[in-house]
C-alpha cells in the first residue's frame, strides 16, 4: 500500500470514528476498498473484517492478533517456551509473522513462504534420520484420502503406522509401536532388547531371525526348551533324550559340556577325541532301559573296529597289542622280541607279506628259502641257504661270495667284472667257464686260432699275450715264418683243436712254380728264407 493511499485511508478512518456505531458498516466498506489486494482462500472470510487481523496505530501489536487467532496450534506457547517448530526458528520472537506468512496477493496464494529445497526438517518435532532424510516431501505430506485435499504439513502422521501400515509384515499383530524394535535405518535394523523377556539370547541364539522362533508373529507362550525349536536339528534322532542343554550350550552344536573322562568310565584320547558320538552310540545312544540303568556299550576295540580291520579276523581281536589309540599306523608291537627280530629290509615289510594266515595257528619257518622261494633267480641251483651269500639289506647288497673257493676263480679283469656279466641267468651253476663262452664276440682271430684263448691271453688284458710257437707246437717258425701273421696260416675256424698240415704245399701250392712236378717235399730244394734260395744238394 502506497503512502498516499494510506494517508487517505486514516483520514478517512478518523472521520468515521466520530460518527458512532450506526455508520460502522460504512467504515469497514470503506477499508475494504483501501486492501492492496485479496487475502488468500485461507483468509478469505476475514475479508470484510479488517480489524480482526489489523490494529490501527499498532503495528507492534500486530503478531499478537495473529497468535490470538492461531493459539488452537500452540503457536504462541511454542514461540514462548522453544518448542515446536515456531518455538525453533532462529530469532523467531523478534521476527513479524509476516516475515514469513504474507498476505492480500489472492486467493491461490499460499501465505507459507517455504523453500523445500533449503527447508530445515530437523526444527520440526520430526527431525529426518536414516532412511527418511532420502525419501520424498510427498511421501508424508500427502493428500487427505477423505477428502481427496492436500493436508498441512503440520498434519503430517508422526506414528510410524500410519506411513507403513503396508509395510507391516505382522499384519497388526504387534502393535502400533513400531519404533520399539525397528530403527528408521531399514526394518531389518532391530533393537528390540530380548533381555527383558524371560528368554534372553545368548550365543548363536543372538543371531537368529525373529520369524524363526516366533513363527506367524507369535510372542505368547512361545516353548523355551530345546527341543521344541530343534527337534529337526537333533541328529541323535531323539536317542539321546530330549534334555539337550546337558550336553550343549547356545555358543553352538559343536560346544559340548558333557565331559567322557569324568561322566564315564571310558575316557577318550588321542582319535577318540575327534569322533561324533553317534560313530559309537549308533542306535540305544543313552536311552535308560526299564531298569532305569544306562545300557553300557561293549568298549573293546573289535566291537567298534570291527570292519576296519585289514586283517580280517586272522590276527585275532586283541586290536591293543598292535595298535593305540593314536591311529591305525601307529603299531606297537616289537618283533625284536620275538624269535626273528626284523633287520634290514625286513623292517618295512607289511605283516600280512609274513602272515598271510591265521596268526595265532600258524607256525612259520625263519628260514629264508621258505619265504623268498620265488625270489630265488638261482632256481635252486645254489641250494637253500640263502643267507651265505645275501643279507636282510637286499639280494645286491654286499652278496658274500667267494668266487676263488669256486672251479673259476676270479683273476685280473675278471675281478672287477658285475656278477650278471657272466652271469646273465641268475642260476651261476650253468655259466661255462671257457673262454669262448663269454668272448665270442671278442675274438679277432675269428675262431681259427680254436677255443682256448688262455694258451696265449692273459685275463688282465688281450693285448697282454705270450704264445711260443716254437715251444707249444711240432712247428717250429723260422725263416720268413717268424714274422708272418697268425691269418697267414690259420685261416679257417677251429671248434675244438687245432690239427694244422706241416707240408709246404698246404700252404705254398700256388706259389709252386714247378705245379706240382717235383712232388710235395719242397724243403729238399727250398729253404724257409727264400723260395729263390736253392739247395740242388739236398736232392737225392
Amino acid at each position: 500500500m502506497s503512502l498516499r493511499h494510506w494517508t487517505a485511508g486514516a483520514c478517512a478512518a478518523l472521520f468515521l470514528l466520530h460518527l458512532g456505531g450506526a455508520r460502522a458498516g460504512m467504515l469497514d466498506a470503506m477499508e475494504k476498498s483501501l486492501m492492496p489486494g485479496e487475502l488468500s482462500a485461507a483468509h478469505a472470510r476475514f475479508e470484510d473484517s479488517c480489524t480482526d487481523c489489523h490494529k490501527f496505530f499498532g503495528q507492534e501489536h500486530q503478531n499478537k492478533l495473529c497468535l490470538d487467532c492461531h493459539d488452537h496450534k500452540n503457536v504462541a506457547d511454542d514461540i514462548d517456551k522453544g518448542k515446536g517448530y515456531h518455538g525453533r526458528i532462529p530469532g523467531v520472537k523478534e521476527k513479524p509473522c509476516r516475515f514469513c506468512h504474507s498476505e492480500h496477493k489472492g486467493r491461490k496464494h499460499s501465505i507459507v513462504l517455504l523453500d523445500k529445497q533449503t527447508f530445515d526438517h530437523r526444527l520440526t518435532d520430526f527431525p529426518l534420520r536414516g532412511r527418511h532424510g532420502d525419501a520424498p516431501c510427498q511421501a508424508c505430506h500427502n493428500k487427505d484420502k477423505k477428502t481427496g485435499k492436500a493436508r498441512p504439513y503440520h498434519a503430517a502422521p508422526r506414528q510410524c503406522v500410519k506411513c507403513h501400515k503396508e509395510d507391516d509384515a505382522h499384519d497388526g499383530r504387534l502393535g502400533k509401536q513400531c519404533g520399539s524394535c525397528h530403527a528408521q535405518t531399514r526394518w531389518q535394523d532391530f533393537r528390540f532388547d530380548h533381555s527383558v523377556t524371560k528368554f534372553k539370547l545368548a550365543g548363536k541364539h543372538k543371531g537368529v531371525e525373529c520369524r524363526l522362533c516366533h513363527p506367524q508373529d507369535r510372542y505368547g507362550g512361545v516353548p523355551k526348551q530345546c527341543v521344541a525349536c530343534h527337534k529337526g536339528d537333533d541328529k541323535h534322532k531323539g536317542q539321546f533324550g530330549k534334555k539337550c542343554q546337558d550336553c550343549h550350550s547356545e555358543s553352538g552344536w559343536s560346544s559340548q559340556q558333557f565331559d567322557h573322562n569324568k561322566d564315564t568310565d571310558f575316557s577318550l584320547k588321542a582319535r577318540h577325541k575327534a569322533v561324533a558320538c553317534q560313530q559309537c552310540h549308533r542306535s540305544e545312544g543313552y536311552k535308560k532301559n526299564a531298569k532305569k540303568k544306562i545300557k553300557k556299550l561293549n568298549t573293546r576295540c573289535y566291537a567298534c573296529h570291527r570292519l576296519q580291520d585289514e586283517h580280517k579276523g586272522r590276527y585275532g581281536r586283541k586290536c591293543r597289542s598292535c595298535h593305540t589309540v593314536k591311529g591305525w599306523q601307529k603299531v606297537i608291537f616289537k618283533h625284536q622280541k620275538t624269535d626273528f627280530p626284523l633287520k634290514g629290509r625286513h623292517k618295512k615289510v607289511a605283516c600280512d607279506d609274513c602272515h598271510p594266515g591265521i596268526l595265532y595257528k600258524e607256525e612259520l619257518k625263519t628260514d629264508c628259502f621258505s619265504c623268498h622261494r620265488e625270489d630265488d633267480v638261482h632256481r635252486e641251483k645254489q641250494g637253500k641257504n640263502c643267507q651265505d651269500c645275501h643279507n636282510e639289506k637286499g639280494w645286491q647288497h654286499k652278496v658274500a661270495f667267494d668266487h676263488n673257493l669256486a672251479k673259476f676263480p676270479l683273476l685280473g679283469a675278471h675281478a672287477a667284472l658285475a656278477c650278471e656279466e657272466c652271469h646273465d641267468s641268475g642260476t651261476f651253476r650253468d655259466t661255462k667257464a671257457a673262454c669262448a663262452a663269454c668272448h665270442r664276440d671278442d675274438d679277432v682271430h675269428e675262431r681259427s686260432l680254436g677255443p682256448k684263448c688262455a694258451r696265449c691271453h692273459y685275463v688282465g688284458d688281450w693285448k697282454a699275450w705270450s704264445f711260443d710257437h716254437d715251444k707249444q707246437t711240432d712247428f717250429e717258425l723260422t725263416g720268413k715264418h717268424k714274422g708272418i701273421t697268425c691269418k697267414a696260416c690259420h685261416r679257417e675256424p677251429v671248434e675244438d683243436e687245432m690239427d694244422m698240415p706241416n707240408d709246404c704245399q698246404d700252404c705254398h701250392l700256388q706259389d709252386d712254380a714247378h705245379d706240382g712236378e717235383f712232388g710235395r717235399r719242397c724243403q729238399r730244394c727250398h729253404n724257409t728264407e727264400s723260395f729263390a734260395e736253392v739247395r740242388m744238394g739236398l736232392i737225392r
